[in-house]
């Protein structure tokens, strides 16, 4: 079972007619992202959880190029859009 931030976040996506596609990779990366960081809600985190996230994608998981496009764009999805909270964007602070 999903948490309840998670089903809000697709619920939110849903409501704005995101593709169904859309709505599952970056659920994925989202979720993917509050594991690393051990689990805190994304509002308790910000520039330094993402920067290391996405590091370690490139340099520990060597994920693909396509892969590491789509990842700052769910979470920029999350901390932009969903939170509002832009200032834990890395790119926006």
């Amino acid at each position: 079972m999903k948490s309840m931030f998670m089903q809000m976040v697709i619920q939110y996506m849903r409501n704005r007619r995101y593709a169904k596609c859309t709505i599952e990779l970056y659920c994925r990366w989202i979720v993917s992202y509050i594991r690393f960081n051990k689990s805190p809600h994304p509002a308790e985190m910000g520039n330094k959880e993402v920067e290391l996230f996405l590091s370690y994608l490139v340099n520990t998981k060597d994920v693909a190029p396509a892969p590491q496009a789509s990842a700052p764009n769910a979470l920029a999805f999350l901390y932009i859009v969903f939170t509002n909270t832009a200032s834990n964007y890395p790119s926006l602070a």
